[in-house]
């Protein structure tokens, strides 16, 4: 089991490229994880990591290596996913990933209630509105809202989301309510837009009489965190597109009011992404499976605006 452990070590150091990032995804120390790529290096006799005081990169045996080790790591991963679908206890921890808003408000409140129908299963949740890399960051799912970028991934769709412009009631005291989408693209009124690198939507897609039309907005805030966001339309500072789960409450509460409700924009596909290979371990099959029953739920049970 520590050979096993060590290599499971060199993996996440190779593909997160810190050994410092790869000891906290693990939840061990810098120092261990350094003593087990140490250890791996001598059980080989060869050097898999260059080290410099600022970077680290992987030697030509580490490339090699890395091609290898994760062929064993699947093996025995696929062993154990036979062994548990035999007891039918499926054990392990699973790495997820979410957007912010919808883990916060979706996944997160049922992680506790799958936890303790399954006690032998441990959820790493990561949340991040960015893009991420199933495979490099070694996700066994990644739940997202949008059409996927990498064909080689499976897909479970989960539900199409109804999607609503809204500002509070201060800023439409101000600036307005738009009569339609040319004073939203003309500079009349303040957008507030999400912005990441590799962000794959940076215009508004809204449903017109003519049909869906895609309005490039400016505004004085931008942000990569969903939440910032919705913050700041909160305080007054502008409009925001949001998938109606996350702004429902404020809406009701009267701190949001809906915009340019005669041209709404258009759903944004819900789904989960997995690899062929990941979905064939029990207890990923098992968590995707309650998280889309759960989110279904959830969503049917908000009232439609």
């Amino acid at each position: 089991m520590a050979y096993l452990e060590n290599i499971r070590t060199f993996l996440r150091v190779y593909e997160l490229g810190n050994m410092s990032a790869a000891a906290r995804d693990l939840r061990i120390s810098s120092a261990v994880a350094s003593s087990r790529i140490s250890q791996l290096e001598e059980h080989l006799n060869v050097r898999l990591f260059q080290r410099t005081t600022r970077a680290l990169s992987p030697t030509e045996h580490g490339n090699l290596f890395y091609h290898g080790a994760t062929k064993i790591i699947e093996a025995v991963e696929e062993a154990e996913a036979e062994i548990s679908n035999v007891t039918l206890s499926p054990r392990g921890t699973l790495f997820v990933a979410a957007p912010i808003g919808m883990g916060q408000r979706l996944l997160a409140p049922a992680i506790p209630q799958f936890k303790d129908a399954n006690p032998l299963i441990d959820i790493r949740l990561r949340l991040s509105d960015r893009k991420v890399d199933l495979t490099g960051e070694g996700l066994d799912a990644a739940f997202f809202l949008g059409l996927p970028e990498d064909s080689n991934l499976k897909m479970r769709k989960i539900a199409d989301c109804s999607r609503i412009l809204c500002a509070s009631p201060d800023y439409i005291a101000r600036k307005g309510n738009p009569a339609s989408s040319e004073e939203l693209s003309s500079g009349k009124h303040d957008c507030l837009n999400m912005r990441y690198p590799g962000a794959p939507e940076f215009q508004w897609p809204l449903q017109t009489e003519s049909g869906v039309k895609r309005v490039a907005v400016t505004g004085p805030f931008e942000s990569d965190h969903g939440d910032v966001l919705t913050g700041w339309a909160l305080e007054g500072h502008g409009i925001i597109l949001k998938p109606a789960f996350e702004v429902a409450d404020y809406l009701a509460s009267g701190q949001l009011v809906p915009v340019l409700e005669n041209e709404p924009p258009i759903p944004i596909q819900m789904a989960c992404l997995y690899t062929h290979r990941r979905r064939q371990d029990p207890k990923v099959r098992l968590f995707i499976d309650f998280m889309v029953a759960h989110i279904q739920s959830a969503l049917a049970a908000m009232p439609a605006r």
